[in-house]
């Protein structure tokens, strides 16, 4: 359980941008709701104990709320990526200046500039890491990834008609992957069980995005009963030995976004000095 525990969380507020501007728009943005769920989303990890460090809104980059994919952060070390998208280069610099003068992290940069990397196809297990060779993933940016955290196996794994990995599984608890129905989904579990170093529960949901799930501290945030009954169905009868949260994220669905795209968490031994 001791991967799971966090104790601060990055998150970064929604701008009027990302209503017209977000990469991956499929239907029109509710933005007041929008902002709703993604504040009941940050007020949950503060619930679980997290000191959450907010952002604030960034109008020139769109995409500037789904963090996740910015940077890396794993054993006390935090990796920037390198976000396949040019409109999200600049959101690299911004995260760089919170890791290192904020939180004091050691940053680790990717110098080969072939590298694409993004951080929702990285799934680390606690154990090791998966990597998503996806449309915003490339070989280059899986090793510079096994470079940064060479205590730990790595290993690439293919997307098919996703955005991310973590589009379609995610860890729900030391040991469970979260998986969704979808046969490319299965596709993605099965590489996954045929190249672990160690080996791993499954839980299996029938809504693909209801497979995007935030497990720390021994709580487990998932999509709700409003949205995707059958899945928090499962939830409720499989993993009700963890406190279980449903929260409502529609409106970052619209921009393919999900539960892990709203945060970073982060593990520090020393406090935060206080910034707000």
């Amino acid at each position: 359980m001791s991967a799971f525990r966090y104790t601060h969380a990055i998150v970064c507020r929604i701008p009027d941008s990302y209503k017209t501007n977000a990469l991956g728009v499929t239907s029109p943005i509710d933005l007041p709701k929008a902002r709703k769920q993604h504040e009941s989303y940050v007020a949950a990890l503060r619930e679980i104990g997290l000191d959450v460090i907010e952002l604030p809104a960034d109008e020139t980059h769109p995409d500037c709320v789904f963090v996740e994919d910015i940077a890396v952060v794993c054993n006390g070390t935090a990796l920037l990526t390198r976000p396949a998208h040019p409109s999200r280069e600049k959101e690299v610099d911004y995260m760089r200046s919170i890791l290192k003068n904020e939180l004091e992290l050691p940053v680790v940069e990717i110098s080969d500039k072939s590298a694409t990397l993004e951080g929702g196809d990285v799934l680390f297990t606690g154990k090791e890491f998966f990597v998503g060779l996806s449309g915003r993933t490339n070989q280059a940016g899986a090793c510079a990834l096994a470079s940064a955290f060479p205590e730990f196996p790595c290993t690439p794994i293919k997307v098919d008609n996703h955005l991310h990995l973590k589009s379609m599984l995610t860890m729900a608890g030391p040991d469970v992957i979260c998986v969704a129905s979808a046969p490319e989904a299965k596709d993605a579990l099965k590489r996954i069980e045929r190249e672990a170093t160690f080996r791993y529960q499954t839980l299996t949901v029938p809504d693909t995005c209801a497979a995007n799930v935030v497990f720390a501290n021994g709580v487990l945030l998932h999509r709700s009963k409003n949205e995707y009954p059958e899945s928090a169905k499962i939830f409720e009868e499989k993993l009700s030995h963890w406190t279980l949260k449903g929260l409502d994220l529609s409106e970052m669905e619209k921009a393919v976004g999900c539960l892990t795209c709203c945060s970073i968490l982060i593990r520090k031994t020393r406090h935060l000095k206080n910034i707000m």
